[in-house]
């Protein structure tokens, strides 16, 4: 328990103090933010402002995470260290996006389909060693099951190695892309990541105790290194907290693809090694209503002929061309994320009391 305080704590005063420092540089060196031209115009006066803070929030976490692990004088384990190539990995993807954007002063980065290309990559790897045997510890459990589960798994629901993999596939890159598109507005991913990854540091807390590791019975819970995994979880609340001081509006600071890429990647990874990969469309609830704003706005647009369902898409920028002021976006899509993070933990410690 004591390396998740250390890994919140940590990972909360590296961003907090390391997004100071972050901007100062990337302002001397120019590394500012482009804007689209067909956006809310209000967004223009942020043309220019530091963006890859993610950066800033990876190395947080991944210090965070190895210095508790030395405090504690306690390893590493698979699990955790899987969920960390995956944060890491698909920041990399975000980065090399943003670093094209600022180096060609345009609003888009790397081209769809290399960014699909490294997306997947990173994913297929992640999601083989997740279920690989060579990674099963004594009792033989792999960090990730082949069983798709909802708050536990659905042994009826094994798959075959290939099915999982594309299945964690479409996991990891409607997550990543998911907090990419809610990443709009000051401050609104961040907020809706602290809290989505804070309640991943309960369900791990929560998972621990009740391991069938420690005691075997149905209720209890067949996951591998829950509580290494809260360590990551606790340690990604914390970095996302502390980026969220600077984030806030006016944001002094974007996280750009480097943070939203890695941060719902990170998600997934979390989904898919606590085996509540459904649950995640609960606790992330705005992100999912975010995606599907975007998908309904295509699908309507090409099926009419031009019209538009909405104003402008993701959803967050309707509400913009209605009038709102984008702080009252921002707290009011924030009040929605604690809401789906309140029923998602409500049905998953309820299924638990059911004993179902």
């Amino acid at each position: 328990m004591r390396a998740i305080l250390f890994g919140g704590g940590l990972a909360l005063l590296i961003s907090l103090l390391g997004t100071r420092v972050a901007i100062r540089l990337l302002t001397e060196h120019g590394y500012g933010q482009e804007i689209r031209d067909d956006g809310p115009t209000t967004h223009h006066t942020k043309r220019g402002t530091p963006t890859m803070g993610g950066l800033v929030i990876i190395l947080s976490v991944v210090l965070a995470y190895f210095l508790a692990k030395l405090i504690t004088q306690d390893g590493p384990t698979a699990s955790a260290l899987l969920l960390l190539f995956l944060f890491v990995g698909l920041g990399t993807v975000g980065f090399l996006d943003d670093y094209i954007k600022i180096s060609k002063q345009r609003s888009l980065g790397l081209r769809s389909k290399a960014k699909f290309i490294g997306q997947t990559v990173i994913a297929v790897v992640f999601s083989w060693m997740a279920i690989a045997p060579m990674l099963a510890d004594d009792r033989g459990e792999t960090p990730a099951s082949r069983a798709v589960s909802f708050i536990r798994e659905v042994p009826s629901l094994t798959l075959p190695a290939v099915l999982i993999i594309i299945f964690m596939l479409v996991m990891i890159a409607g997550a990543s892309n998911g907090v990419n598109l809610t990443d709009g507005l000051d401050g609104l991913a961040t907020g809706a990541s602290t809290m989505v990854f804070g309640a991943y540091t309960l369900v791990n807390i929560w998972q621990n105790n009740q391991s069938c590791v420690l005691a075997q019975g149905p209720k209890c819970y067949e996951v591998r290194d829950p509580l290494d995994l809260a360590v990551v979880a606790a340690a990604l609340t914390g970095a996302c907290f502390g980026f969220l001081w600077w984030n806030a509006s006016p944001a002094k600071i974007f996280m750009g693809d480097t943070g939203s890429l890695s941060l719902g990647g990170a998600l997934a990874g979390l989904a898919i090694l606590t085996r509540t990969e459904f649950l995640l469309l609960i606790l992330g609830g705005l992100f999912v209503i975010q995606t599907v704003s975007v998908i309904l706005q295509v699908g309507y647009f090409k099926a009419t002929g031009g019209k538009r369902m909405f104003r402008m898409a993701p959803l967050h920028h309707h509400f913009e061309l209605k009038g709102w002021d984008e702080i009252t976006v921002v707290i009011r899509f924030w009040i929605i994320t604690g809401l789906c993070v309140a029923t998602g933990l409500g049905v998953f410690y309820a299924e638990w009391v059911a004993g179902v």
